[in-house]
């Protein structure tokens, strides 16, 4: 590249402290998402670490030499509208970072249901000496709606502790990790132990877990949600659980979120809440930036960038160059 590039960093509080390395590279702005205003006109490349704000949208008639958008996370449904969609502006995620931990929170929720630590938490608080039984892991079956990077981490995690695991997806076929993958959500759930939710947030997928697909779950089924909050009719899943047609719920996220203190989501009987931090190991914002630096590496030199996504599809399907016809 004959100049260099303008790269603008969109932060929120978190304000990151390691992109100082590619200012020999760069120009390189600062600025938080409510003053991206004053800082997109002449940026080639912005770097969304404040991954859930809408702000790029806001300030899109001022674009005016955008080439590339990384976003500091996995799901871009939330940066995601028609324009950018639309636009020559290549789209790359943070696929990599996230995967592995998600597959371990999921087992490590399947472990907590199926062992009732919950149940022994509360009787030593209370100093009883109290005998339950508990359930195999090994054996059991899951559903994982999503067969993506994350979803597919979390199967070879499953498959790896001897459960039995399948996936639903856009289309019908055989796979290493899942075994079998089938697009019919209430009959991939319907005799399972486990459904867990990996998809992205797209039209086709948003609600998809309504009431017809929870009364298709057995009622010693659990459901465990680490893609989108969206994904699930919460006052369906409400009403399940309450109905006892479902015996529990595990949620890193929620609709809507964060969860306002009243919402009956708190108290419904079997859910376990996290706050969307399934994903969010120790070091994970330095493994970010050093991410978005490795990528900035490829995009001066030319070279195909890294996690570009289908912007119509919401995943990453392959690499391209900076000019968005890969």
């Amino acid at each position: 590249m004959d100049a260099r590039p303008v790269v603008t960093v969109q932060h929120g509080e978190s304000v990151p402290a390691l992109l100082e390395s590619i200012s020999a590279d760069a120009e390189l702005r600062m600025v938080p998402s409510a003053r991206l205003a004053g800082a997109i006109t002449g940026t080639d490349v912005l770097f969304l670490y404040d991954f859930s704000s809408p702000a790029l949208e806001s300030v899109w008639p001022a674009v005016d030499a955008l080439r590339w958008v990384q976003v500091a996370a996995i799901g871009v449904d939330a940066v995601l509208f028609d324009g950018l969609i639309d636009s020559d502006v290549v789209v790359t995620n943070s696929r990599g970072i996230f995967e592995e931990p998600i597959a371990e929170y999921v087992l490590g929720q399947i472990l907590a249901f199926a062992k009732d630590f919950r149940r022994s938490g509360e009787a030593q608080r209370d100093r009883r000496w109290q005998h339950f039984d508990t359930e195999r892991v090994a054996g059991a079956s899951v559903t994982i709606v999503g067969p993506g990077p994350v979803g597919r981490a979390i199967a070879r995690l499953l498959r790896a502790v001897g459960m039995s695991v399948r996936g639903v997806g856009r289309s019908a076929r055989a796979d290493p990790d899942f075994g079998a993958i089938t697009t019919d959500v209430p009959a991939a759930v319907a005799d399972a132990d486990y459904v867990v939710l990996a998809a992205p947030l797209t039209p086709q997928t948003r609600g998809m877990v309504d009431a017809g697909a929870l009364a298709a779950m057995r009622p010693t089924a659990r459901l465990i949600n680490v893609g989108r909050g969206e994904l699930i009719d919460t006052e369906a899943l409400v009403s399940a659980l309450h109905a006892g047609a479902l015996a529990g719920a595990a949620l890193d996220v929620v609709d809507p979120e964060p969860l306002p203190p009243n919402h009956p989501l708190w108290s419904a009987p079997g859910v376990r809440l996290t706050p969307h931090h399934s994903g969010d190991i120790t070091g994970w914002r330095n493994a970010l930036q050093q991410q978005f630096i490795a990528n900035f590496r490829r995009y001066v030199s030319g070279q195909p960038l890294h996690n570009v996504i289908d912007k119509r599809r919401g995943y990453a399907p392959s690499t391209t160059t900076p000019n968005g016809t890969g």
